[in-house]
Order: C-alpha cells, then structure tokens, then sequence
C-alpha cells in the first residue's frame, strides 16, 4: 500500500488510528500493539499478499536468534558469536537471493560465457530496509544491550508501518520505550496537528513536484539520443530534484504518521543539497543508512583507530558497499566507487589543509562566495554520480556524455517542458486570458523550476520549524489547500523510488 493512494489516506490511515487508539483507551496494551503490528503487516501485503511469507519469516528467525542471544534458549549452545554469525549470515542470504542472485548470474556468465536459465525473482518491498534494521538488532542482542523483548513488541518494531518499506532504519532503543510509553497511548493533539502537517507536505511534495519532475526525467533517459548538451544537463539535475523530493515527502510523511501515534520517528533527511561538501551531504541524505554503516561497518572495520590510511580504507569499503546496497547493477556499483573516491580526496584535502597550515577565509564576503561556490560544486558531483544511478546501464549513461558535445544554445526542449504545464495552472491562465502569452509552455516550466529550486536551498526543513509550530487559521487553510489539490491530482500508482532500493 501506498501513502499516496486514496485506500490508504482515507481508509486504513483512520481505521488503524481509531482501533489502535480505542484498544489502548479500554487499557489493552499488548493488544493495541498487536492489532498495530496486524495492521502494519496488512499494509505490507497489501498488494503482493506473498510478500507476506517473507517478512514474517525474517522476524521469526531473527527473534529466535535475539532469544538465543538474550540466553533464554542458550542451554548447550557454546558459542554466541557462531549464533550471531549465522544469523547475521541468514540475513544477507535471503537479502542476497531476492535482490542480488540474477546479478550474480549474469556476472558468472559474462565471465565463463555459460548460458544460464536466470528466473524472475520479485524484489520484496522494503527488504534491504527490514534486514538491515533486524541486523543492528541480533547485533546489539548480543553486545547485550537489548532487553528481551516478546514476539508483539519485536515484530511491532519491524513492521511498524510508516518506516516498513523506505525507512528510516531505526534502532531498538529509539522505537520500543515510545511503544511502551504509557503517555504514548492516548492521542495528542498537537502530535495530530504536527503529523498532519508533515504528511500534506510530504504528499504535496511527492505528488505536486517529484511525479511532475519525474515524467520528464523519465522521457528525457527514455529519447537520451535526442537530448543536446543543455537539455542533458537539465535532465541529470532533474532526476537529482525528482530524487530530492521523492525522498524528502516520504520522510516527511513517515514522520508525520509517526506522529499520529505519538511516534517520533529518527530524522533521515535533512536538506542535503545545502551541505558544502560530501561528508556533510552524507550527514544529511539518508542519515540512518550513515549511521547503520558507521556503527555496524565502518567502527567494527577499525573506524580512524589503526590510522589515517587503515580509515580511508574503511571508508571506501562503507561506500562500496552502500553502492551495492542501493542496487544490483553496474551503475550503482559504480555510483558507489564515485563517492568512496571522492570522500577519499575530501579527507585527503582536509588532511593537506591541516599539514599545511593553510589559513581560515576571515572576511565574511569572501567566505560567503567560497560557501556557495562550495554548495554548487558538491551539488554539481551529487547530480552527476545520481545521472548514472538513474541510468538503466553504463552504455545509456555514456550516450548523455556524448550528448555534451552538441552544443544548440539553451532553450528547454518542448517535449520536456510540456511536463511542467500543470492542468490547474493552465485552468488560471485561460481564466485571466494569459494562455496566449509567447512562449508560455517554456515560461511556465521555468517558473515550476524556479519554485522547486526555491524550495530546495531557500526554504527551511518541515523538521527546521517543526519545534516552534503552532496552529493558525492562515497555516491550517495552506495546508486543507494543499491536501485537496494533491488528492486531486492522484492518478494511477506513483510508487516512491527508494522502494527500488
């Protein structure tokens, strides 16, 4: 099920809030969590009941483990560290078979030029998100520093659905003292009106901007032969807005939604195309990825502990394997090489900079310019490495390099702007007689893009001006504005991309 569908908004999202919240009026705790873990499960297998059998067999074997682990089924086993391994083995055995297994057949097939019968294999939605979350799990099952949890409270803190199947990846001790939190189990008004507020905005931002965007991003790879150098250019920086935005609504929708049940879900974006430079964007863009990799990957690698090469080292292997995460393709193998060399050359110019000696910019104007510039050119590498990630292969992606060699002016093509003509906007523009201006379909895409560009580094973060929200009648009329206008532009399925991933 999606957030932005008519079944979910209107249907299941006040269903659950009313049961859930009933039970737990009438003091049925255990089974108000049990009717939300239901729920959650339901949402899952909404449409692919056979996803179903997956994820519910991934919790039973991992809670097996965190028993095991927890010593309540320890008796004649002798070594812990072999019950952790297996499980963390199981783990990526099953991510492995449904997300990487025909890749790796058609790697042993280029190489050995064996023919091999490769079988359609549906990749589950969210399992690289609810694999990585029940190996930090059995993990800190094992460092003991997980109380032992029952069944309910443990597949509610897998399945809990606003953060199912796109994260972020949350920890154990940031999710089930909220679930057990007897404050937590009567709704609060100013956590509706917060989680209203973040949902509208998350679904205005995916319906009314990532889904325009995205038409033309996906016309532009689909006809990539015919693009020339400007048009190129503006599609590769389309897709990194599509992806911005994508990602920042479903953010913002699974922390409202958190929210509504008194939730606070870990903040996994936070405007990275302001960062000046790479380790900051990585601070910003899928904050809990970073963090599962630091604490699971990167610190049991050796961290910066065995010195400053052995760290470079452990960062690259971060990257590499994050690009790996992302997909089964060489694009995004080598997406992920792209940014583990430039962390490396990042660190290494901090690293001169601080051998060198070489001062602080003091004067606060030129620091500015240096900041912007700073801002501009890590955009400018993130959009580049996201071209080749929306590439359906290496060879697609070396067609719209080619294309930098046909210079034809700046002018968006008509094929491409026409995408940015919204129905509504061009409804008030008969109604004022403005349709007959020159060039309107090329003015109206570069007003949509000014607008998105705006909202990208002029605008704060929903979670910014989150702490200091309050009800107004002006805001709450915004926000009844923007919820009908993004209900009536739903149309057809328009799943999020990093159910991809």
């Amino acid at each position: 099920m999606l957030f932005n569908s008519f079944d979910f908004i209107f249907y299941f999202l006040p269903i659950t809030f009313i049961g859930y919240f009933l039970l737990n009026k009438f003091g049925r705790y255990q089974w108000a969590n049990l009717f939300l873990t239901l729920a959650s499960i339901f949402f899952y297998g909404y449409n692919n009941p056979s996803y179903v059998w997956i994820i519910i067999s991934s919790i039973v074997i991992n809670y097996i483990v965190h028993l095991v682990l927890s010593g309540e089924m320890a008796r004649g086993i002798t070594s812990r560290k072999c019950i952790l391994t297996a499980g963390i083995l199981a783990n990526i055995g099953i991510l492995f078979y449904f997300k990487y297994f025909n890749f790796a057949l058609e790697i042993v097939t280029s190489i050995t030029g064996k023919s091999i019968t490769f079988s359609q294999i549906a990749l589950p939605l969210g399992i690289s998100f609810f694999t990585f979350q029940q190996i930090g799990f059995i993990v800190d099952s094992y460092k003991k520093a997980v109380p032992k949890q029952d069944i309910v409270s443990y597949a509610l803190f897998v399945t809990f659905f606003p953060q199912l199947v796109a994260g972020p990846i949350v920890n154990h001790d940031e999710m089930l003292p909220q679930f057990a939190n007897p404050e937590n189990k009567s709704p609060k008004a100013t956590n509706i009106y917060l989680g209203v507020r973040a949902f509208i905005y998350g679904l205005a931002k995916k319906i009314l901007i990532a889904d325009v965007i995205g038409l033309a991003v996906n016309w532009g790879y689909n006809y990539a032969e015919y693009l020339d150098c400007f048009n190129t250019i503006l599609v590769i920086i389309l897709y990194s807005l599509q992806l911005y935005f994508d990602f920042s609504g479903y953010c913002d929708m699974a922390r409202g939604l958190g929210y509504f049940f008194n939730i606070k879900i870990a903040l996994n974006f936070n405007s990275p195309f302001k960062s000046k430079n790479l380790v900051e964007f990585w601070k910003r863009w899928h904050m809990t990825l970073g963090r599962f990799f630091t604490r699971y990957l990167y610190i049991p690698l050796g961290g910066n502990h065995k010195g400053f090469a052995r760290a470079l080292l452990n960062v690259f292997i971060v990257f590499v394997v994050s690009g790996i995460w992302h997909g089964a393709g060489w694009t995004f193998i080598v997406w992920g090489l792209m940014h583990a060399f430039m962390q490396i050359i990042t660190r290494l110019w901090w690293r001169a900079k601080q051998s060198f000696g070489l001062p602080e910019i003091r004067n606060a104007f030129l620091k500015g310019i240096v900041n912007v510039l700073s801002v501009i050119g890590c955009f400018g590498f993130v959009a580049f490495a996201f071209g080749i990630f929306r590439a359906d292969s290496l060879a697609q992606f070396g067609v719209m390099l080619g294309n930098l060699s046909k210079f034809n002016g700046i002018q968006i093509m008509p094929e491409l702007a026409n995408y940015f003509c919204l129905k509504e906007v061009s409804y008030v523009l008969r109604l004022f007689n403005l349709d007959t201006i020159n060039n309107i379909v090329t003015w109206q895409a570069v007003l949509f893009l000014a607008i998105t560009v705006f909202m990208t580094w002029g605008c704060k973060n929903i979670t910014e001006t989150e702490e200091n929200t309050k009800p107004s009648v002006i805001q709450s009329l915004g926000l009844a504005v923007l919820f009908v206008w993004s209900v009536l532009s739903l149309s057809g399925v328009s799943t999020f991309l990093y159910f991809n991933f």
